[in-house]
């Protein structure tokens, strides 16, 4: 296993290598702003998905106002966690601000809202880039949830490799889409404005079954309230732009710095785009479809269906979308791992692996994601109601914190910094009143359950260490008191395990030695007992049980409570005799009934479990005549 791990992942890296693995700016975009980036394929879309079926295609007149206010949005959000980049160049982003700042249950909050935001990111994402393939090639339409939980194990491995392999990997990709973007918008605005770029012809039929056959408009608070849903979808646009501010160690140094220059670079690229894709598509006016995605369809009415252009933007809207759930696998493995050592989650999600990442929060991750996209279909939009929720509710919290931050250290410029704060708590907390409000029945009540229980469940593990750790406090004047000493060997039957466990037990000098035997005969019961005195063992307290049942735990559990209660004031050790065979796959032809021996007896108070293996290699000759030379202590009373 060892050696296909390194074939496959790569050698082990040292740890004063890990200043080698630190990511430059160019790879750091790839790496952490690939979310951002690729909502621009489907953030627009999500605006129609609400408009079009209520008001036909006059709702269209409202798709740029929405995108100019998810834009302004974007500048407030990217401007104030511009600030949290400096103040916490650690990472951990919301979480980390929370706890610093504000109760502890709001940082929890911002932790979960996190963890559940980087599992949809990458269901989202990746949802998102199957459906761009299955609309460049329809026939593949019934294997969506295959082909995206492939892509996810895809990820996973690769990020496993580590975090400048898997950046050097996806680099190429996110600027290719980055190129194929501005290709489209540019020539595809080009040409409607200079060029006579008609827009594309309605399929009344399509349109009939997005309005079922009325569109009632957009009037009253029912009006308002369909618009409030269509901005709240369009603001999953602002999703990863917190991910640079979790990730800064990640960057080489100076950290900070560059990790705010690559801030700034992911929003005027998301905002440029995001924009301008809305504006191509005011005037080619698409219908928005599960079958073929908006890009595809303005593609096709600006380069031609069957054009390398055309398969060039749909190739890297996949790439991009896949990529896009690189930013999760970089900052859910690290929130995690910085939750883990303030005790809210499992210790093993704070460890390194062979490779300087977080292995075991990748995989959680990888697994989580799998499990959405199989609940969800593997449907985009299906998704999309749970996915900004998190992100705004994260959002809100880091700027509530950072207010506090500035004025409880009252840093140089901290009056503005804190005007900068409030205004971006301001807006996301509006944005998020809304996305909870207007999709509340449609999927957005998932999350607001959700998160409390996973807040619940911090605060459990959070009380298991501290009891934990209560435990195990010492007393300064506490010493353990004497006591005796019992041991039991447990015997399938006379062989050379058995009689390398009696030795290692008497090695042991207990006060009371015992070997116990179930049979599940009278047969057998007699057959070991013979055993048991040709191997001239007679000297050892022997004892035979026979259950009726066939049982072995059992019996073994009620023996050892009754001796256990013999002595009140004694140590109680379980030998159990185990052999090694060569191959891993020999293992599958025994019972491994000592592996389900030792797992129960652990749970037992005031008992000591050991094995005592044997491998299994060629005995040395014994001479028949010898075999009672190995004698053991006498029976002890």
């Amino acid at each position: 296993m060892s050696t296909l791990k390194n074939v496959f992942l790569g050698r082990p890296l040292a740890t004063h290598e890990e200043q080698a693995q630190r990511l430059p700016k160019r790879l750091g975009l790839a790496v952490f702003a690939s979310d951002a980036i690729s909502s621009t394929a489907y953030a627009t879309e999500e605006i129609l998905f609400i408009l079009v079926p209520v008001a036909g295609l006059t709702a269209l007149h409202l798709l740029l106002p929405l995108s100019a206010v998810v834009t302004v949005v974007l500048a407030i959000v990217v401007t104030s966690y511009r600030q949290t980049i400096y103040a916490y160049p650690n990472g951990g982003g919301a979480y980390v601000v929370g706890r610093d700042n504000l109760r502890q249950n709001w940082a929890l909050i911002a932790g979960a809202s996190l963890l559940v935001d980087y599992t949809l990111t990458v269901a989202v994402s990746i949802s998102a880039g199957v459906a761009a393939v299955v609309s460049a090639f329809p026939a593949l339409l019934g294997q969506r949830v295959l082909i995206a939980s492939a892509v996810v194990v895809f990820m996973a491995f690769a990020n496993l490799r580590g975090a400048k392999e898997s950046g050097t990997l996806f680099a190429i990709p996110t600027y290719l889409y980055i190129l194929a973007l501005a290709s489209l918008v540019g020539y595809g605005l080009w040409r409607v404005y200079l060029g006579g770029l008609e827009p594309i012809l309605v399929d009344q039929q399509h349109l009939d079954e997005l309005t079922g056959g009325s569109a009632t408009g957009l009037v009253g608070v029912a009006g308002a309230f369909i618009v409030a849903r269509a901005f709240s979808s369009g603001a999953v646009a602002l999703t990863g732009t917190e991910a640079i501010t979790n990730g800064i160690p990640a960057f080489r140094p100076p950290e900070s710095r560059n990790a705010a220059r690559t801030l700034i670079a992911m929003a005027t690229i998301l905002g440029g785009f995001f924009f301008g894709i809305s504006l191509l598509a005011d005037h080619l006016r698409p219908l928005p479809t599960h079958d073929e995605t908006l890009l595809s369809q303005m593609a096709r009415v600006v380069f031609g269906g069957d054009t390398p252009l055309y398969y060039f933007v749909q190739f890297t809207t996949m790439a991009i979308l896949f990529l896009a759930a690189n930013t999760a696998f970089a900052d859910f493995p690290r929130l995690s791992s910085i939750m883990s050592r303030d005790g809210y989650l499992p210790r093993q999600l704070s460890h390194r692996g062979d490779r300087l990442v977080f292995s075991n929060g990748i995989v959680l991750l990888a697994v989580f994601s799998i499990v959405l996209l199989i609940v969800f279909g593997g449907i985009t939009t299906a998704l999309i109601p749970l996915y900004a929720v998190g992100v705004f509710t994260g959002f809100t919290i880091s700027q509530i914190g950072m207010v506090r931050h500035h004025r409880r250290l009252k840093e140089p410029g901290w009056r503005r910094g804190q005007i900068i704060n409030a205004v971006g708590a301001g807006a996301t907390g509006l944005v998020l009143a809304t996305v909870v409000i207007s999709k509340f029945t449609t999927g957005a009540w998932i999350p607001v359950v959700v998160i409390p229980l996973i807040v619940l469940l911090f605060r459990g593990i959070k009380s298991h260490y501290e009891l934990v750790r209560e435990r195990l406090r010492v007393p300064t004047d506490w010493q353990p008191p004497p006591r005796r000493h019992t041991v039991i060997v447990l015997v399938a039957r006379v062989h050379r395990g058995v009689l390398q466990a009696l030795s290692y037990a008497t090695s042991l000098h207990p006060d009371h030695l015992f070997a116990l035997h179930v049979a599940a005969s009278e047969e057998e019961a007699d057959k070991v007992r013979r055993q048991w005195a040709d191997h001239g063992l007679d000297d050892v307290d022997f004892q035979v049980i026979q259950d009726p049942y066939r049982r072995l735990l059992t019996p073994v559990l009620d023996y050892i409570e009754d001796i256990d209660q013999r002595w009140t004031d004694d140590h109680l050790t379980v030998i159990v005799p185990e052999f090694v065979v060569d191959r891993w796959w020999e293992n599958l032809l025994h019972n491994q009934s000592a592996v389900a021996l030792k797992t129960r007896l652990r749970m037992r108070h005031n008992t000591v479990v050991i094995s005592v293996p044997l491998h299994l290699e060629p005995p040395p000759p014994v001479a028949a005549h010898d075999r009672r030379h190995h004698r053991f202590p006498r029976r002890l009373d």
